[in-house]
């Protein structure tokens, strides 16, 4: 039996080893992942900063779409990391056909809602009508990549779920090949091709999305025999893993929906105060992503780990997994900031936009290096332990009350009513990261988050 103690850090070989490489592989994966969208942040910044401005806002309106769906896929990896534990392969694929199905359907709606009225929703975000055309091509092309980014994704996090995660760094490493070959040619018109500005980003951006979706659907296909998914998988849903799935998913999603509106709107405020707090934002938050890829990596891996640790019964190892996990994460929390701090100075020279944003750019950037110390505490173990331990609800309860009782209220009056500067309102925006540290510490080291989900079979 592996030796578990009540020390801060368990002399669990195989925690760690599984711990560190499900957090690299999964972080490269980010990392390239995010180096998508920094290459259209890129090319769209030396383009125009209209163009970059617009692409932002886009990308808030889509970042409701992403949440709720990875809200799915993240669903899918609770209750199935508990199932491969149990070993039960056969309810993985009734998992995994009830995601596929939810995640489908969310990405449809949020197609047609956002093509028909991506003009709304852009001017609710800033009242600069040329940012609100520029957005509003992009994300008309863009709407149609939806529906594929939810059949990657539900299906990556099955894999995930069984601890297969090369898959997904593979994909996403061809995936910024095409994503950036694609940019050069047209978004600048190179070879003979228009000038087609930020539509080119997105027709870069839905081709991208096409071709993961086929190589992975490729893949489960043609390699992965242990998944074994037939069509009547998706066809016919077990009418107690929906009943199960929609208990954990539920509060996920809203959780997701609510903490997407809350980026949106927050992004709204940014907008309100000038194109230079746009690109400024835009910027400051694209590096911050780079930078932070390993903070995400380790939650999507505790996830698993503790998910399967929870299935396969061993409550006393979970306790003593969730005492080192939150080491870790203070860890990591600690270089992360050490690293943003760092190289906040030398990347501003790869984006044609003003002093003014710049000069913003910076500040922001400052800020994010402090409070990304509790964002690397907080999000994991929230997000990661206390969710894959089954309290969902929690979860959805504590982000809704920081976010809309607290931060937004304090920023929408700072903005409108006190009109303090971006400065002010940036740390406005980012001081619940810092103190949501205090509800999960006390939260996670209770224990009261370790419930049953799935029933034996």
């Amino acid at each position: 039996m592996t030796r578990i103690t009540t020390t801060l850090f368990v002399r669990d070989q195989s925690f760690y080893r599984d711990f560190f490489r499900l957090t690299l592989i999964i972080a490269l994966q980010n990392v390239i992942t995010i180096g998508v969208n920094l290459s259209d942040n890129l090319f769209l910044g030396g383009y125009s900063e209209t163009a970059l401005s617009a692409s932002a806002l886009a990308n808030q309106i889509q970042f409701i779409t992403t949440f709720l769906i990875i809200g799915c896929s993240q669903s899918v990896i609770i209750l199935a990391s508990r199932l491969w534990g149990a070993k039960q392969l056969d309810l993985i694929r009734k998992v995994i056909g009830v995601g596929m199905a939810t995640s489908l359907a969310i990405g449809f709606v949020m197609c047609g809602v956002v093509f028909f009225f991506s003009t709304e929703l852009l001017s609710l975000l800033t009242m600069d009508e040329s940012i609100v055309q520029a957005g509003a091509k992009y994300l008309n092309i863009v709407s149609f990549s939806y529906v594929f980014f939810a059949i990657t994704n539900v299906l990556l996090a099955s894999l995930r779920s069984m601890e297969i995660v090369r898959i997904g760094l593979l994909v996403s490493l061809f995936t910024l090949v095409i994503n950036v070959s694609l940019n050069y040619l047209f978004i600048y018109g190179h070879f003979g091709l228009p000038r087609m500005g930020i539509t080119g980003a997105a027709i870069t951006t839905l081709i991208s999305r096409i071709i993961e979706c086929i190589i992975v659907v490729v893949y489960i296909i043609k390699k992965n025999q242990n998944l074994g998914l037939r069509m009547s998988n998706f066809l016919k849903l077990d009418q107690t893993i929906l009943k199960q799935y929609t208990k954990i998913a539920l509060p996920i999603l809203l959780s997701s929906l609510s903490w997407a509106g809350a980026m949106a709107l927050q992004s709204g405020i940014l907008g309100h105060m000038g194109t230079s707090a746009i690109a400024a934002n835009s910027v400051a938050t694209t590096i911050f992503q780079f930078v932070t890829v390993i903070v995400y990596a380790s939650a999507s891996s505790t996830a698993v780990i503790m998910g399967r640790t929870v299935g396969e019964g061993n409550l006393d190892k979970v306790k003593a997994y969730s005492k080192t996990l939150q080491i870790l994460y203070l860890i990591i929390g600690i270089l992360t900031a050490a690293i943003l701090f760092i190289t906040k100075d030398y990347v501003l020279f790869m984006y044609s936009i003003s002093e003014e944003a710049k000069t913003l750019a910076l500040a922001f950037m400052t800020i994010l290096s402090i409070t990304v110390i509790g964002t690397s505490y907080e999000m994991p173990a929230l997000s990661g332990i206390i969710q894959s331990g089954g309290d969902t609800k929690f979860v959805m309860y504590n982000d809704f009350i920081f976010m809309w009782l607290l931060i937004l209220p304090a920023s929408l009056l700072g903005a409108f009513v006190f009109n303090f500067p971006p400065i002010i309102i940036f740390i406005l925006l980012k001081s619940d990261q810092i103190l949501k540290c205090f509800v999960a510490l006390v939260k996670v080291n209770r224990y009261k988050w370790i419930k049953v989900i799935v029933n034996q079979y």
